[in-house]
């Protein structure tokens, strides 16, 4: 599996300082999917992170969608795939969470909704799970294709 990693980012111009690949299996909750799947973590570091995550990690989404064809058709087994570089996705789902917890308290205190920027289905299903918890505020998700945003509201 490193070996594959390894060729693309190198066929890519892209120099690898360190690489780490951790495989996990888990039992799947929905029932559509096969009871057990591996779930794999690869974490890269390389020279020049930008060129590889790309504007909003959008790079860096693709390259995980390319190395997951590329390692089933090595592997010929299903397998869910977080391909991270540099700790990008790391540090943004932590800024993420920090600024959703931000604005719920802005909520909380003023009792007035607030809206958040647009952003993917993955960031806002973050900030829904982050926030689920409270019972001071309710989110929802509005607007439709790339302006789908968060709307925070007093409960």
């Amino acid at each position: 599996m490193k070996e594959v990693i390894q060729e693309l980012l190198q066929k890519m111009g892209i120099e690898i300082l360190s690489m780490q690949a951790d495989v996990n299996s888990f039992e799947a909750q929905d029932h559509e999917l096969k009871n057990q799947k591996d779930y794999v973590v690869v974490n890269v570091i390389v020279e020049e992170p930008q060129m590889v995550i790309g504007q909003n990690g959008q790079t860096l989404f693709e390259l995980q969608r390319i190395l997951k064809i590329l390692l089933y058709k090595k592997l010929q087994k299903d397998f869910y795939l977080s391909l991270d570089i540099n700790e990008y996705k790391k540090k943004k789902i932590e800024y993420i969470k920090h600024m959703a917890n931000t604005l719920a308290d802005e909520v909380a205190a003023t009792k007035e909704k607030r809206v958040m920027v647009p952003m993917s289905s993955y960031e806002r299903r973050i900030i829904h799970t982050e926030l689920s918890g409270r019972q001071d505020i309710i989110t929802q998700s509005q607007g439709k294709g790339f302006e789908r945003y968060i709307e925070i509201s007093p409960r």
